[in-house]
């Protein structure tokens, strides 16, 4: 989508939607053309319309000597216009766009100066072009995608040189969440670890960051038993996909650590998936996913960091070769792992994933994410990440850099006491710590080998994927994390 700051105050637009945001108070509209000020003044003089939030009017009127389809949205009151309120209402003009088959749009927003910033700039940007999207390669019958230009009217000609930046970053952001979208819609059968490992490849080719594939003998070399032992029951061998971006070239030993799950498809093994419960298991890879798309913008806008993202690629099926309920398995950091459930899998690939990154890439501080619990789901549905850290200021950070992407998250508790709970009467850990705090548990496992570095777990198997379409996310996967990672390089600049 095409997304521009205009000056135009009065000339008659090219744009086949107008669109004028009111607040309930009916502030400023004597700034606006007189056929639209005298529209909405009528509107309200005949209580038609109330500008309370999400309300709307759609009609064709006389703009300019021209007829025009005109969106007039209710914006509600001005100190309740919060971004996640302001990505719903761009949503729904793109949706309504969309609806009436046009081609561009005009947000207007001489009227509306509170919605003129940097950042809220970019939250229309980002939400248009995220609203766009639709995931449709494999239906003969394509989604009715018709706008491609949305204007934006700010009416200060300097406000336009100073915030052109926040649309390249609105974009850069909003590809990189739609590619991990991509990467989580793609049924298994298509991306598997080798595809996945190409598609991270051509992201670093075209955004500007460095890939290494290792494949199942240098993996072996490594000592990475715990990830192998997941990766066996599979014909699709295991990939270690590294990706490194050097941005502060005079700072090499600060470097900040990605870790995603990059399950392509799990069965569960031998602790058999229902059938229910599989179907939508092509995306067990959402936290790589967000670790390469993250990675596309973070290069992309090229922000002075070091950045290193791992991700253990492979499947967990089920065949003579499987590891089973009861083995005992090693890990490359040296700790024996008891294996009571053998889709308790994603926790055994993050812990050598982030063990190698620590010990081989050198980072000083490392968030995993990753689709891993169904109790993350059972604690915090499907609006919140589950968050687990060894760092009250590293979550913080955290916290900080999810709040302009919206992107919720919320720590959960990671007292001793549920360390106890993966102890094992006969290794050094076990992978489930029984029925009780099963977020926390896998959380801590994942703890134990990120030594004493600032260390996140992101739990996003609420969040990484959606069951229905609404506002500016489509049905399937969403991207999430692309955003908040991205923050959190960009706020470790300053």
């Amino acid at each position: 989508m095409n997304i521009k700051l205009l000056n135009k105050k009065s000339e008659v637009t090219i744009s086949e939607l107008l669109v004028f945001g009111v607040f309930e108070d009916f502030r400023n509209l004597d700034v606006l053309s007189n056929e639209i000020s005298e529209y909405l003044s009528v509107l309200k003089e005949q209580e038609k319309f109330k500008a309370s939030f999400g309300e709307e009017i759609s009609a064709v009127i006389k703009y300019e000597n021209v007829y025009k389809n005109v969106l007039i949205i209710g914006l509600g009151k001005s100190e309740e216009l919060k971004s996640e309120k302001l990505r719903k209402l761009i949503a729904k003009i793109v949706r309504k766009a969309n609806e009436l088959k046009l081609s561009s749009a005009e947000l207007n927003l001489i009227n509306t100066s509170e919605l003129v910033s940097k950042e809220t700039l970019e939250v229309i940007a980002e939400t248009a072009i995220l609203t766009n999207y639709k995931f449709d390669k494999y239906k003969e019958k394509k989604s009715q995608i018709t706008l491609n230009e949305l204007n934006l009217v700010i009416g200060d000609i300097e406000k336009i040189a100073n915030y052109s930046s926040a649309l390249a970053e609105a974009e850069a952001l909003a590809l990189g969440t739609i590619l991990a979208r991509d990467l989580v819609n793609e049924p298994a059968n298509v991306l598997n670890p080798k595809e996945l490992a190409k598609r991270a490849s051509e992201a670093g080719e075209k955004n500007g960051f460095e890939v290494e594939i290792l494949k199942e003998d240098k993996i072996e070399e490594l000592g990475m038993e715990a990830y192998l032992s997941v990766a066996k029951g599979s014909e699709n061998k295991p990939r270690f996909i590294i990706m490194r971006y050097l941005g502060d070239p005079d700072n090499k030993e600060k470097i900040f650590g990605l870790v995603g799950k990059g399950l392509t498809f799990d069965t569960g093994g031998y602790s058999l998936k229902p059938t229910a419960g599989m179907v939508t298991m092509k995306s067990d890879m959402g936290g790589a996913a967000a670790v390469i798309g993250a990675m596309a913008s973070i290069a992309k806008m090229k922000l002075k960091a070091n950045v290193t993202a791992v991700v253990a690629a492979c499947e967990n099926m089920i065949s003579a070769n499987s590891y089973r309920p009861g083995d005992i398995i090693g890990s490359m950091a040296g700790k024996t792992i008891e294996v009571l459930n053998t889709d308790a899998e994603g926790r055994l690939t993050l812990a050598d994933a982030v063990h190698y990154i620590i010990s081989k890439e050198r980072v000083n501080k490392v968030i995993d994410l990753a689709t891993l619990t169904g109790a993350a789901l059972v604690a915090l549905g499907t609006t919140t990440t589950a968050v687990v850290s060894n760092s009250d200021e590293f979550y913080n950070d955290l916290q900080i850099a999810s709040n302009p992407a919206d992107e919720k998250v919320w720590r959960l508790p990671a007292f001793d006491e549920y360390k106890e709970l993966i102890k094992s009467d006969i290794a050094d850990l076990k992978n489930i710590g029984g029925p009780n705090a099963g977020t926390i548990t896998a959380g801590l496992f994942i703890g134990e080998f990120a030594k004493d570095i600032p260390w996140i777990h992101m739990d996003i198997a609420g969040t990484a994927w959606s069951e229905n379409e609404h506002d500016y996310i489509t049905k399937g996967g969403t991207g999430v994390g692309v955003r908040t990672l991205y923050n959190m390089i960009k706020n470790n600049t300053k």
